[in-house]
């Protein structure tokens, strides 16, 4: 038996017109915000980045494929993972559809990770997965974008994430092992992964950071999120609820 208020169909939709004001406004502001970040200065990018791809060896120029925008996702998949993040893994099943209308808009978008290329491979081949993603191992990459530590800087306690300082290690008493995380590693190996995503604009052949956006940031790529937010009892989260396709228990 239901605890919610219930109340008729004239009740409704007195309070639906209240909510649909709302929703309006958040849907101004979000408007307003989407030209806040577009206003963003841009920043000149000099360093060479190279990645590994389907196609071979690739520059940060060549991930742009001809467009003039490019969007990188920042998947938690390290070198030692055994699996992409679970996380990560829900949003990007939600790229196959969008990536070809998006490189139709002038807009590139590739999740990066620094797993070995053919890891990714595996991966992408075991979920249905056909969107472009890039192996960064032998680059600095996901470092200089905040979407990776080193194990000095994890042990330092004092990390750049999210554009403040957090403390990355993990609780004395968290558990350890091989198997103390949703990716095969202990939990230090799979904090040291990191997401978000970043932005780039390539002009006269220079190309130029423009944005970035990490934790709660990325609540808008996860499409589930978005049909939960609007279910009877929204998000409903407890834990790590989420699991790869395949792995929840149907029974």
């Amino acid at each position: 038996m239901t605890n919610h208020m219930v109340g008729s169909r004239e009740e409704w939709v007195t309070a639906r017109l209240k909510l649909l004001e709302a929703e309006k406004a958040h849907t101004r502001r979000g408007d307003e915000l989407a030209a806040m970040r577009q206003d963003l200065p841009w920043v000149r990018i000099d360093k060479e980045y190279r990645f590994d791809t389907d196609d071979g060896p690739a520059s940060l120029v060549d991930l742009f494929e001809g467009r003039s925008q490019l969007l990188v996702y920042h998947f938690m998949f390290g070198p030692e993972y055994q699996a992409g993040c679970p996380a990560c893994s829900a949003i990007a099943d939600g790229f196959n559809g969008f990536t070809e209308h998006l490189a139709n808009h002038d807009v590139m978008l590739w999740a990066v990770s620094r797993a070995p290329l053919a890891k990714l491979q595996e991966y992408k081949k075991r979920m249905g997965w056909g969107f472009p993603w890039a192996s960064s191992k032998d680059s600095d990459f996901n470092f200089d974008f905040h979407a990776a530590i080193t194990e000095e800087q994890q042990r330092s306690g004092a990390i750049e994430y999210n554009f403040r300082t957090v403390d990355m290690r993990p609780s004395p008493d968290a558990e350890d092992g091989p198997e103390a995380s949703p990716v095969g590693t202990d939990l230090a190996t799979y904090s040291r992964q990191l997401p978000g995503i970043s932005a780039f604009a390539l002009e006269d052949g220079v190309v130029y950071h423009t944005y970035s956006a990490y934790s709660r940031g990325l609540d808008g790529l996860w499409g589930g999120y978005q049909w939960l937010d609007r279910a009877p009892l929204g998000r409903n989260e407890t834990g790590f609820w989420w699991r790869r396709r395949g792995e929840y228990d149907t029974t």
